[in-house]
C-alpha cells in the first residue's frame, strides 16, 4: 500500500512538472527581456520598492562610507509572463531566475565602491496574473556626509539613494511598495533577523519619494526613492577610552601650584608633559574624524582648549618664579605692591601670611651687595684687634666701674646713647664704639634685605594661589560647558523638520 501510494506521488510530481515546463516553454516562447513590458507606446510600467535592514554594519567616519546589508524589494507587473490557473492545473506560481526576465534596472545611486548591483541576483517569484516580486539580498557601501560638529556626541543623516539608471519617468513609475492600502514610508526591519550595531543606534528610518523639479520627466534624474536612516552614536566607548583619560590627564596640570613657587623647573616639566599627552591624544582622534575644514570636533575644541590653559599655566610659572626670585639688588619693592599681594589679596584667598620682621609700611630703597659692607666692617675691626684689652686696662683709670650696674639694667635699645657717651672717654673707645655700631647697622641691613626677599616669595605664593582658583575655574567651567554642548545634542523627535509624522508603523 505504501509503495502504491509512493508511485502515485512520483506520477503527481512528474505531471505537475511537466506542466511547470509546458508553461515556462510557453511564457517565454516570444519573450525579450530586453523589451519593456508596455502594450502601448505610452504605457508606464509602475515599480515600487522596499528595503528591509537586517544589519548596520557599520559608518567609517574617516571615509564618510556606511555600510548596510539589506533585502531589496522590487514589484511590477510583466502582462507577458501572465496565464490562466485552470490551464495548468491550479499552477499559479513560477520561479524563474532573474537573469532571463527584464529587470527595471534600479540601483543604488549615491554608492562609493561603483557596485550598482545586487549581492546576488536570486529567483523572481511570477505569478499567474503577470505582478513580480524580486528580493535580492545586497550589501550596500553609501556615501554618508559625516557632521563633526559635536564628536563623540553626534547624530548622523545617512540616506540610501535609488534611481532607475535606464528609464525615464515617462516609462518607468517609481514609489513605495503598498501593504494592506498603508504606504511603506520606512525602512523595515525584522526584530528577529536585525543585528543591533554596538556603535550606532537607530532613531529614525524613513522612506520617501523625491522628484527633482529642476529636471523634466525625460531624465532619469527627475525620480528617486531614499531610505533614510537616522541615527545616533552611542558615546560610551569614547567617553571611557577618549574622553575620561583625557580630562584626567588635563586636570594634572592644575597641580603644578601645589608645588613651591621657587620650583619653577618642577612645574613646567609637568606642564610641558601634560602638553605632550594632549597631543597624543588630539593625534588619535585626527586619525578618526574625516579631514574637513567645515567643523572642528567637539572633543578636539575640547584638546585646543586645555593645551591653551596648559599653555597659559607654563607662563604663569615662569613669572611666579621671576617674582620669587627677585632680590632688593635687582627690584625696588613699592608700598602698593605690599598693600595689593601682602595684605588685601590674601584676605579674599583666605591665606594667613606671616609678617616680615621689618615693617610693611616704609618701602625699602635698594642696597648695595652684602659683600662690601663686611669688607669694611672687618677692616674696622683689624685696625684695632686690642681694643677689648685696651678696654680692660683702662676701666679703672676712667672710673666706669660706678656704671657697670648701670649698663646691667640698660635696655638693648639704648646702647647706642651708651656708645656715644663712652666714646667721650677715649678715642680708643670710640674706635671700637664705631666698629660696633658699623657691625650692628650692617647686620639690620642684612636683615632688612633678607626680609625683602621673603617679601618677593611671599608674592610669589600669593599670586600662585590667586592663579590657581582662576585655572580651577576655568578648566572646570569650560570641560562642563564644552561636553554638556554635546550632551544635549540629540536626534530631533521627527525625522523631518516641519513634518510632524514619525514614518513609522503604528
Amino acid at each position: 500500500m505504501a509503495s502504491l501510494l509512493l508511485l502515485l506521488l512520483c506520477l503527481v510530481s512528474e505531471a505537475s512538472s511537466n506542466l511547470e515546463e509546458k508553461l515556462f516553454e510557453k511564457l517565454f516562447a516570444n519573450y525579450d527581456k530586453r523589451i519593456r513590458p508596455a502594450k502601448n507606446l505610452g504605457d508606464i510600467n509602475d515599480v515600487t520598492l522596499k528595503l528591509t535592514l537586517t544589519n548596520l554594519i557599520s559608518l567609517n567616519e574617516k571615509e564618510e562610507v556606511l555600510t548596510t546589508n539589506v533585502w531589496f524589494e522590487l514589484q511590477w507587473v510583466d502582462y507577458r509572463l501572465s496565464w490562466n490557473e485552470s490551464e495548468y492545473e491550479g499552477i499559479d506560481l513560477l520561479r524563474i531566475p532573474s537573469g532571463l526576465l527584464w529587470l527595471p534596472d534600479i540601483v543604488l545611486e549615491n554608492n562609493v565602491d561603483g557596485q550598482f548591483e545586487v549581492a546576488y541576483y536570486a529567483n523572481v517569484l511570477v505569478y499567474s496574473s503577470g505582478s513580480m516580486y524580486w528580493l535580492p539580498p545586497a550589501i550596500y557601501r553609501s556615501a554618508c556626509p559625516i557632521a563633526v560638529t559635536y564628536f563623540p556626541f553626534d547624530w548622523q543623516n545617512c540616506s540610501l539613494v535609488f534611481r532607475s539608471q535606464t528609464y525615464n519617468a515617462h516609462e518607468v513609475k517609481l514609489d513605495l511598495s503598498d501593504e494592506n492600502g498603508q504606504l511603506v514610508e520606512w525602512i523595515h526591519t525584522d526584530p528577529g533577523d536585525f543585528t543591533e550595531n554596538g556603535e550606532w543606534s537607530i532613531k529614525h528610518k524613513p522612506a520617501k519619494k523625491n522628484i527633482n523639479w529642476q529636471f523634466t520627466k525625460d531624465d532619469i534624474e527627475y525620480q528617486e526613492v531614499i531610505f533614510f536612516l537616522i541615527i545616533q552614536r552611542k558615546p560610551l566607548f569614547y567617553v571611557i577610552n577618549i574622553i575620561a583619560p583625557c580630562i584626567l590627564i588635563s586636570s594634572l596640570v592644575v597641580l603644578v601650584y601645589f608645588l613651591p613657587a621657587q620650583a619653577g623647573g618642577q612645574k613646567c616639566t609637568l606642564s610641558v608633559s601634560v602638553l605632550l599627552a594632549q597631543t597624543i591624544f588630539l593625534f588619535l582622534i585626527a586619525q578618526k574624524v574625516p579631514e574637513t575644514s567645515l567643523n572642528v570636533p567637539l572633543i578636539t575644541k575640547y584638546l585646543i582648549f586645555a593645551m591653551i590653559v596648559s599653555t597659559l599655566i607654563v607662563m604663569n610659572c615662569v613669572i611666579v618664579l621671576n617674582v620669587s626670585l627677585r632680590t632688593p639688588n635687582t627690584h625696588g619693592l613699592s608700598q602698593k605692591i605690599k598693600h595689593v599681594f601682602l595684605e588685601l589679596l590674601p584676605q579674599f584667598l583666605g591665606m594667613h601670611l606671616e609678617s616680615s620682621e621689618d615693617s610693611w609700611d616704609k618701602p625699602q630703597p635698594r642696597r648695595r651687595s652684602s659683600f662690601g659692607i663686611m669688607i669694611k666692617a672687618e677692616e674696622y675691626i683689624v685696625k684695632k684687634p686690642r681694643s677689648e684689652l685696651m678696654f680692660e686696662q683702662q676701666r679703672d683709670r676712667h672710673g666706669l666701674k660706678r656704671i657697670n650696674k648701670t649698663i646691667a639694667d640698660i635696655d638693648i635699645g639704648t646702647t647706642v646713647d651708651l656708645y656715644k657717651n663712652l666714646a667721650h672717654f677715649s678715642p680708643e673707645i670710640k674706635s671700637c664704639v664705631d666698629a660696633c655700631n658699623f657691625i650692628a647697622k650692617s647686620s639690620k641691613e642684612q636683615n632688612d634685605f633678607g626680609s625683602e626677599n621673603e617679601n618677593w616669595i611671599l608674592i610669589g605664593k600669593v599670586i600662585d594661589k590667586a592663579c590657581f582658583w582662576i585655572a580651577l575655574l576655568l578648566f572646570t567651567m569650560g570641560t562642563v560647558t564644552i561636553f554638556l554642548t554635546g550632551h544635549f545634542n540629540q536626534a530631533p523627535d521627527f525625522p523631518f523638520i516641519g513634518d510632524s509624522r514619525k514614518y513609522a508603523p503604528e
